[in-house]
């Protein structure tokens, strides 16, 4: 379905109507097992751990939206990512963005570390930094952007030349931003993921990982993954994706209006110490982001100075609910510190930035005045 527009792929792609009943929604087969139609033959399912049909349409819809050969679908976020580090061999290095979210530091510094992958982290906004670390054990270069939660871009295109000329992959996180607004493969990248929980399911009410790959082998790997490890997405949540993602360019569109002015409104305010968001012209990678993105999003992250400063604004949103997770339909509010890097000592988050005065926001779709004013009203009391 390449030649179809970005909006018809999201309605279509995998979502054809069912052969046998003509249903226009995807059917959800709860069934962990298929009867096979003779020893060693299937109708080409035989047990849900390593296929079913309704995570065979979601893989397909996902694949075609990021432009991928093949795409596989986890139970989260982080056991996609866990699927992407088991592929390596003790002895391997991979890289790593070295503001990436504190839940994928987590797996490589307390898990992947310890089957013999050496794991470096480092400033991939410096080339020379880079250039430096590669080596031939290098396999796969890890790039998170814009990174959670201080939205710090990486040049996709430049990375992936250099780390292909030292022969390593590159995967690219773009959960931050959905393939309606980045297309990190189109770029050179090897491998997409993303946390499926976010934008692509967009409604706060399912967990989910993907990885998306541009090879043959990618398949067969990330297969192997699935059926070796058992990390698969449930064919009730494989639903809830394909439902969310049929609306995904209507509701980014959203998104981005929304995230626009509210970043524009507290650029300009007293209370707000720092604004990180690549779509004000302040921003230091804002012609990055021009480039390289076809919008900016909905997420962002602002310094109020202090714990007791968030705390103050946390305790007085209406609107914005304190919680954790993002790219839902409804607008959150959460302390960095203690959720996304809560896994890091406070050395490790003062080393990459992460302050106690953070507080990231994920701006949901809601009438784009509200959220100001709530926004208002909460900053009156830091």
């Amino acid at each position: 379905m390449s030649e179809y527009k970005y909006s018809t792929l999201a309605v279509h792609a995998g979502q054809y109507p069912d052969p046998q009943t003509g249903a226009v929604n995807v059917p959800v087969y709860l069934s962990s097992t298929f009867e096979l139609t003779g020893i060693g033959s299937d109708k080409g399912w035989d047990y849900s751990r390593a296929g079913n049909p309704t995570r065979d349409r979601l893989e397909e819809a996902l694949a075609a939206l990021e432009g991928g050969k093949t795409a596989h679908a986890f139970g989260s976020g982080m056991a996609a990512i866990s699927g992407l580090a088991a592929s390596l061999h003790a002895g391997d290095h991979l890289i790593c963005s070295h503001n990436v979210y504190g839940g994928t530091a987590r797996l490589l510094d307390q898990v992947i570390r310890h089957f013999g992958i050496e794991i470096e982290y480092v400033d991939l906004t410096d080339l020379d930094a880079l250039a430096k670390a590669l080596k031939p054990a290098t396999k796969l270069v890890h790039v998170e952007t814009p990174t959670n939660p201080l939205m710090q871009l990486t040049d996709i295109a430049a990375v992936t030349e250099l780390a292909h000329r030292h022969g390593a992959e590159v995967s690219v996180d773009n959960t931050f931003l959905s393939p309606v607004l980045q297309s990190p493969l189109a770029l050179g990248a090897d491998i997409v993921m993303h946390s499926t929980t976010k934008f692509l399911n967009g409604h706060s009410d399912g967990l989910g990982g993907v990885l998306i790959g541009t090879k043959p082998e990618h398949g067969d790997r990330f297969l192997l993954m699935q059926k070796a490890m058992g990390g698969i997405l449930s064919p009730f949540e494989c639903f809830l994706v394909l439902r969310g993602i049929k609306t995904l360019p209507l509701r980014m569109k959203q998104h981005e209006e929304n995230g626009r002015a509210v970043a524009a409104y507290l650029a300009e305010h007293q209370k707000v110490q720092q604004i990180f968001y690549p779509g004000l012209k302040s921003h230091p990678q804002h012609e990055l982001a021009v480039k390289q993105q076809k919008g900016f999003g909905s997420m962002m992250t602002l310094e109020l100075g202090s714990r007791e400063a968030v705390g103050r604004f946390l305790g007085a949103v209406k609107l914005f609910l304190n919680a954790e997770s993002l790219g839902g339909v409804e607008s959150l509010a959460s302390h960095s510190a203690t959720s996304t890097h809560a896994a890091l000592t406070e050395e490790q988050r003062l080393k990459i930035g992460i302050t106690q005065g953070l507080v990231r926001l994920s701006v949901g779709i809601e009438d784009k005045e509200d959220l100001i004013a709530d926004l208002d009203q909460a900053l009156a009391a830091v």
